[in-house]
Order: structure tokens, then C-alpha cells, then sequence
């Protein structure tokens, strides 16, 4: 599979994704959309891999939008994530929203600047780890625009109504302390720490977690949000009866009374 605006590796069960446009600290094109998206799908397709980590190429994550392209340059790209699964997930189907679709779980490792889309896809995924030098922004408000690409959904579920508010209206720039704080990354690393300890992490849940375990509580993690109490627990009282009957659950008790370590399957 050959890309030219990312790069995409499969090391010990963990996709790394990266935008590789360092000139331009990785603003995003369409055909750095096109190739993400390709890679993603490519990530969910293997079973090889596991768990999926995002960052960028050189002193960015992602800077947002690349400006010198015209609106018009976007018009040719899908509005769907395109897959084979047609289930509930399909609510998150948009051109930039699809992550959550993705069945297996995606990890940001922010090395530098986030702003606009980089944010919004960061927030799209389902955890985020950043650099100490990492800085954010929402950006839209000052370049004339609206909370785009779900941010307006992702961001008041993450950090609160108010909050999320300030960062939207003032697009003003803050940094990974703060963005800690809020809840907007996770977990800070010194910059030449941030991609191995994210890559170690990742392998860790590749290892010794369950894909099938991994698939289905992403699910409920992000249906949960759109899900009354009932229907959340229903669901999980439905999934729960399946794992039970599922090979990943009897190997799980077995690696646990062997004292050995997990061989799941993902079935």
C-alpha cells in the first residue's frame, strides 16, 4: 500500500498512522483525508492488528486545514466513511467523524500543534496522549467558521458545556498542561518519550487484551453517548450473554488458570 501524504506501519499488533506533511506541520488536504481514511480501513480490515495509533510527522500533529487549497478542493472527496458494517455504528459514518466506526481502539499521540480538524480528529479518537510541547486550538472562530467536523458534540462531552465554550468562542491557543487539566489529552510525555511510551501502551492492549473485548466496548462507548440508561444496559446485558459463549472468554480463563500469557483470536 503506497500513500504520499502518510505513512503506514504494522509493528507487534499496532497500525501507526502518520501525516506525513511535516513542511506544513501536516495541514490537512483531501488527499491526506483519502489516505487516512484508506489506512484506517486497511487497519480495520487486518487482523493482524489490534490497536491504531495517530501522530504526525516532525513538529506537528496536525495544523488544521491546509488554507491555500480552495473550498472547491474538497467538493470530490465522500461524506461517508464507506465499510461493511451497517449496524448502529453507522451514526458515525461523516467524512471526519468515522473513528468511532473503526472496531478496534484508536490513540492520538499529539507531538505538536493540534488545531481545527487535527483537534477534531484527535477528539475523535478514544484516547489522547501529548507531548509536552503540544499546543491546541480550535481555531474556527477566528478564520470565520462554525464548530466543525462534530466538534460542537465531542468537545462539551469531554471537558463540559462552559469550557468547551471558551476554547470554541476565543479559539485561543493553549497548551498541554492546560489541555491535561481539561481533559483534552490524557497522559503528557516528553516530546522524545511521547511515541514510544504511546507505541508501548498500544502493544500492551494488543497483548493482553481481548480484541473482541476491545471491538465491543468501543461500541458501547460510543453508543453510550447517544443511549438512555436502559437501552446502554441493554445492550451490554446482550453482549455480555454472546462473550460468554465466545472463544476469547474461554481462552481468557484458561491463560488465567495456566498462569501463561492470552493467545485471543478476537472470536
Amino acid at each position: 500500500m503506497e500513500f504520499s501524504e502518510i505513512i503506514y506501519r504494522v509493528e507487534t499488533g499496532v497500525a501507526l498512522v502518520t501525516l506525513h506533511r511535516p513542511e506544513s506541520l501536516n495541514a490537512w488536504t483531501p488527499t491526506m483525508s483519502t489516505e487516512v481514511r484508506s489506512a484506517m480501513r486497511a487497519a480495520a480490515d487486518d487482523e493482524a492488528v489490534r490497536v491504531i495509533v495517530l501522530t504526525g510527522t516532525g513538529r506537528g500533529f496536525c495544523a488544521g486545514v491546509d488554507l491555500k487549497i480552495p473550498p472547491g478542493g474538497w467538493s470530490t472527496l465522500p461524506l461517508e466513511y464507506v465499510s461493511g458494517d451497517r449496524s448502529e455504528r453507522s451514526i458515525f459514518r461523516g467524512r471526519n467523524t468515522y473513528f468511532p466506526a473503526i472496531p478496534k481502539p484508536i490513540i492520538a499521540a499529539i507531538n505538536g500543534p493540534c488545531a481545527g480538524i487535527g483537534l477534531s480528529l484527535a477528539l475523535f479518537c478514544d484516547m489522547r496522549f501529548g507531548a509536552e510541547e503540544a499546543s491546541f486550538t480550535t481555531a474556527f472562530a477566528k478564520r470565520g467558521l462554525i464548530a466543525e467536523h462534530g466538534m460542537a458534540w465531542t468537545l462539551p462531552r469531554l471537558i463540559g458545556p462552559s469550557s468547551a465554550a471558551d476554547l470554541l468562542y476565543s479559539a485561543r491557543k493553549f497548551l498541554a498542561p492546560e489541555a491535561h487539566r481539561l481533559g483534552v489529552i490524557d497522559r503528557i510525555y516528553p516530546k522524545e518519550e511521547l511515541l514510544p511510551a504511546t507505541m508501548a501502551y498500544a502493544a500492551e492492549l494488543a497483548e493482553l487484551s481481548s480484541p473482541r473485548s476491545l471491538r465491543v466496548i468501543k461500541q458501547q462507548l460510543w453508543l453510550s453517548q447517544t443511549q438512555s440508561f436502559e437501552e446502554s444496559m441493554a445492550l451490554a446485558d446482550h453482549e455480555m450473554a454472546l462473550s460468554l459463549k465466545s472463544e476469547d472468554h474461554k481462552e481468557g480463563v484458561r491463560h488465567f488458570l495456566e498462569k501463561r500469557p492470552p493467545a485471543f483470536t478476537g472470536r
